[in-house]
């Protein structure tokens, strides 16, 4: 059996003497895998860098079996693109880093993230735009993941203004005011989170990874028994300090 879809390069490892078994996000089937004959070749592996765009065809025996991927001409290089830009190069490696991790072979939620991870992607040389992006993509990510965050009303009051906090424990947005026995203990709301008019610091960018990091970790790797990637880790050093 065979077929043909657009992907996006999550990484790869060797195989054999120059085989390269591929990771792949692929627009309508998925984290799928497949191996490339000499993909692991000097020529070759620019082609192959994780967070390029390509088009690919599988062939294999069976759906649930290793195939063999072929690869065209990479249609967008993106690390390659920001080598001088050491946060953005760390935000290519921690998405495709924590799609890899957090994707099981073939889980339709790859797909519903294709197109948010291309446009992130698309928009890593603007150095003003995508943290922000970022940290809206782990969000979506936790959604498509069945843990998405309730972030419409407060939890206490059911008032839908004035929300500043998050629990950590339902994953439900909470007017500071309404909590103070407890604020102490709640993940601060970025205003940007609500709102994609709202003013943005570093502080809120700060905020915003505190909260999805959160909720990756103790919702989807922890039920994995997996450790946060330590390409994410890397990430908010260099954004955060």
């Amino acid at each position: 059996m065979n077929w043909s879809d657009d992907g996006i390069i999550l990484g790869g490892r060797r195989f054999g003497e120059g085989g390269l078994i591929l990771d792949v996000l692929t627009r309508n089937r998925g984290r799928r895998s497949g191996l490339v004959y000499g993909g692991n070749s000097r020529r070759r592996r620019a082609q192959y860098e994780a967070g390029n765009s390509v088009s690919l065809s599988w062939t294999g025996r069976l759906e649930d079996q290793l195939g063999r991927f072929e690869v065209a001409e990479a249609s967008k290089e993106r690390a390659s693109h920001v080598l001088d830009d050491a946060k953005a190069l760390a935000a290519v490696s921690a998405v495709t880093a924590i799609l890899r991790m957090s994707l099981d072979e073939g889980d339709v939620a790859g797909s519903a993230m294709f197109e948010a991870t291309e446009v992130l992607l698309d928009q890593i040389e603007a150095r003003e735009i995508w943290p922000v992006l970022y940290v809206r993509w782990e969000l979506g990510l936790l959604s498509a993941l069945g843990f998405g965050l309730d972030l419409e009303e407060c939890a206490i009051s059911g008032a839908n203004d004035g929300l500043t906090h998050v629990s950590p424990r339902t994953g439900r947005a909470v007017r500071g005011s309404e909590a103070e026995d407890y604020v102490s203990r709640l993940l601060r709301l970025p205003s940007f989170l609500l709102s994609s008019s709202a003013p943005v610091g570093d502080e809120d960018v700060a905020d915003g990874l505190k909260l999805t990091g959160y909720f990756l970790e103790s919702r989807v790797f922890h039920a994995m028994n997996r450790a946060m990637p330590p390409e994410r880790d890397r990430l908010v050093g260099r954004l955060v300090g």
